[in-house]
């Protein structure tokens, strides 16, 4: 789908995987590489009796489909000028040196865009490359803590806690490969590239949930719990033992969510676990119960303990078997070694070995089905160095380009009917919609959506119906229709909107779309060149293609909730729904690669898009580590196995923490001296991680006797990686944050205002759009009857009557 393009890729660790998305669509990604190898070979896990250059499953997981050419770009004139060859060729660049280190070799974006005008040029770096923390060292334990998904993980009496599988750069590394496909699309109208800055600290903040903008709006802000999830005064446990390990059970309230708990209290009920008056509570409107004092918490932590008896009386799999026929939102916590034994995925023939050598890895499959074109893994990592006689005989010019309009929104002139809800899907449809999509997203009046009815809320008020600030965010920048598809007429109204648009998107079960007539074989007879992409838990297919739930389910069957935790209790996993926050970025990236494809081919398909299947290239190094030795990656604190000390330290002032990573012998001189340290005392890292404990009291001596940005700036100016631990307060005053313009405050027509999150990429020449107010339901519908489909006062009139505008 992108194989007239060509990408150069000088990125590492978790920012690798930009690239490998862009080869997994089809383009011919080439890594440049130092002599030594990019630093992502020195990562561990390591493959045993491999050459110890090629042993790396870090880059062994993000570097297939891609070539490898190895160039001295610090120390090689001859090999820079190679470089400017390659660039003057290429479509796109990204990388994660850092904009400094590529402008001290004269190879930063505008050295090469005077060789190509064209180039669109993507820097990953921890801050972003301009504003006042742009120069400060960053590891995944400091963007994380900067980002504020850390203040949200782990357990409320310890420290915040990070993934321990490294996240930060993957999500940075996925927006920077839609970035390059949005940029790329823009440069077909302007015939000119650009400079994309993304910031893995706005990157990663999507993981909040909305949780950063809590503070802006005047909400209580989310707060970590051992059990898992803390709202207000309510502790809500997300995973509960069961016979032979735990489960995921989402125990919650409302219009959304109020069915599938009582139907697991009608279970309960029948299993002996509880009364008729505890399975006849009004589960819809539990929490406004609750939080008014009309049913007391005492009750709520009774109900609790049905909830835990039933799960404690049977197995993972006796509990999801009856989660399956029943429709309850419960799944087995898994492991990585629990995929393997994933009978959806074998149905679904996800995996995918790729051999090198005589050594075959078990990759994760393919991010997104495609019904006209395939995801292919055409080749494995490259071995250092393997293309690059191949690449540098090539000979290939610069595309072709007619300048034209270079001011409009990147992709203005598509159309988009939204009918995805809750998070990951809305959280996908915004960015298209920020860089210039015509969105016209799609609702009920009579099925909300269960966004609506999440926290945070504007001036901590749930009880205004247009009041959640993580609904605002998701759906900024669109607009709102209401239809009911069950109506003849609405399904018809649906129908004059697919002939609109360019895409369509939507994420319910299967049999949703198939139950309104509205499937991909009726939709691509109307609409030949539509785009439809369907997005659930477990796709469109398979054993489980109609189990309904949210990310915080597909997080746990997919192996997350192993990752987050301490050694000495049981994991909690990262705060929320994960999935949803990671998912949203290949989900993009499919549909940009299937509008190129268009463009070719002028036929639109359909995309199964698996929340599931994408999420678990996440996990990759884990997941080849157990298909090689069968060992299982559990969390270990906020420890590391190559940097210490590392960790997340007190700081004075009540649940104040500074996280602290030290990299190697030159960072960890740098910490002794700025705390008072003996650095001769553990020249090695050996000698560190042996030391660990002690270590980390002295450091924590340190810190607990001064603020956490006091602490962290001394080290981040001593260059030692070092970050507060922000919650949603400090993040609304991060310098950082607020010189990228990253929350932007808007008036709302029900409510004084509103804030949410801007763009998490940063374009140079063609910025997105200002976020405009999320809708209020119904809220276009005249405008757009009228102006996108030409409907008359006669034919609104019908439809209004009939029940179709619901």
């Amino acid at each position: 789908m992108l194989n007239d393009y060509r990408v150069l890729d000088l990125t590492d660790g978790g920012a690798m995987i930009g690239g490998m998305i862009l080869a997994d669509l089809g383009a011919d990604v080439i890594a440049v590489e130092p002599p030594g190898g990019n630093p992502s070979r020195q990562l561990g896990p390591f493959a045993e009796g491999v050459d110890e250059i090629e042993s790396s499953l870090v880059w062994q997981s993000w570097a297939r489909n891609k070539r490898s050419v190895v160039l001295d770009l610090e120390s090689s004139a001859e090999d820079r000028e190679r470089f400017r060859e390659l660039a003057a060729g290429a479509d796109a660049l990204i990388e994660s040196a850092g904009t400094d280190a590529m402008l001290d070799l004269a190879l930063g974006y505008d050295d090469l865009a005077r060789i190509n005008p064209g180039l669109v040029y993507a820097a990953v770096t921890p801050y972003g490359s301009d504003g006042p923390k742009r120069s400060w060292p960053g590891t995944d334990l400091t963007v994380a803590a900067a980002a504020g998904p850390m203040m949200q993980n782990g357990d409320s009496d310890r420290a915040p806690l990070r993934v321990d599988l490294p996240q930060t750069g993957l999500h940075a590394g996925a927006d920077a490969a839609v970035g390059v496909q949005i940029a790329l699309w823009e440069r077909k109208r302007s015939g000119i590239g650009q400079f994309i800055d993304v910031s893995a600290q706005a990157s990663y903040a999507q993981a909040t949930q909305s949780g950063i903008l809590a503070a802006s709006v005047g909400s209580a802000p989310f707060e970590r719990s051992a059990k898992g999830l803390k709202l207000g005064p309510l502790e809500i446990q997300l995973f509960w033992p069961c016979k032979d390990g735990q489960v995921a059970v989402t125990y919650l309230f409302g219009a959304a969510i109020g069915p599938f708990t009582r139907r697991l209290m009608e279970w309960a009920h029948e299993e002996g676990h509880c009364d008729e008056a505890t399975r006849d509570k009004d589960w819809l409107n539990y929490t406004l119960l609750l939080l008014t004092g009309q049913e007391p918490i005492s009750e709520y932590l009774r109900c609790c303990g049905v909830v835990a008896s039933l799960c404690a009386s049977k197995t993972k799999a006796e509990l999801f078997e009856q989660a399956l026929q029943r429709r309850l939102l419960l799944v087995p916590v898994s492991t990585v070694a629990d995929l393997d034994g994933n009978a959806h995925l074998a149905a679904r023939e996800y995996w995918r070995d790729v051999e090198r050598d005589g050594r075959v890895l078990r990759h994760g499959g393919p991010f997104a089905r495609f019904s006209e074109s395939e995801i292919e893994y055409r080749r494995p990592a490259p071995a250092l160095g393997e293309h690059t006689d191949e690449v540098l005989a090539e000979t290939r010019p610069a595309a072709s380009l007619h300048a034209g309009d270079g001011a409009a929104p990147p992709l203005h002139g598509l159309k988009m009917v939204d009918l995805m809800w809750v998070m990951a899907g809305p959280a996908g449809t915004r960015v298209l919609a920020d860089f210039g999509i015509d969105t016209v997203r799609v609702e009920s009046s009579t099925r909300i959506d269960t966004a609506r009815t999440l926290q945070p809320f504007i001036g901590d008020d749930s009880s205004q119906p247009e009041g959640s600030a993580m609904f605002h965010n998701m759906n900024a920048n669109k607009r709102m229709i209401t239809v009911d598809p069950n109506n003849p007429q609405g399904r018809e109204l649906m129908l004059d909107l697919v002939r609109w648009a360019d895409i369509l998107t939507e994420s319910f079960t299967p049999r949703a779309m198939r139950g309104w007539n509205l499937g991909w074989e009726q939709l691509r007879e109307v609409n030949p060149r539509l785009i439809m992409q369907s997005s659930c838990l477990m796709g469109q297919t398979g054993p489980l293609a109609e189990f309904a739930g949210f990310g915080t389910l597909a997080a746990a069957i997919a192996g997350f909730t192993p990752l987050v935790g301490w050694p000495d209790r049981d994991p909690g996993g990262p705060f929320g729904a994960y999935t949803d926050y990671v998912s949203p970025r290949f989900a993009d990236a499919a549909l940009l690669a299937a509008l190129e494809e268009r463009e070719r081919t002028g036929r639109g398909q359909h995309i199964d898009f698996s929340q599931l299947e994408a999420s678990i290239h996440f996990l990759s190094p884990a997941v080849l580590r157990h298909g090689l030795t069968g060992e299982v990656w559990n969390a270990n604190g906020n420890r590391d196995p190559q940097m210490a000390p590392h960790g997340v330290y007190p700081a004075a002032g009540e649940d104040q923490w500074v996280a602290v990573a030290v990299r190697d012998d030159e960072d960890w001189r740098r910490l002794a001296a700025e705390i008072g340290l003996d650095a001769r005392a553990h020249p090695t890292l050996e000698s560190r991680l042996a030391d660990a404990d002690a270590l980390d009291a002295a450091i924590s001596a340190w810190t607990s006797a001064r603020g956490a940005d006091e602490s962290a700036d001394a080290l981040a100016i001593a260059g030692v990686p070092a970050h507060a631990v922000q919650d949603s307060v400090a993040a609304a005053a991060d310098p950082q944050l607020a010189h990228r313009g990253h929350f932007v405050q808007l008036s709302h027509p029900s409510l004084e205002r509103s804030t949410v999150e801007g763009a998490r990429m940063v374009f140079g020449r063609t910025p997105a759009l200002r976020p405009a107010v999320a809708p209020t339901m119904g809220a276009d519908t005249d405008v757009v009857l009228r102006e996108l489909l030409g409907c008359d006062d006669e034919r609104i009139a019908e439809l209004a009557a009939s029940g179709a505008l619901q």
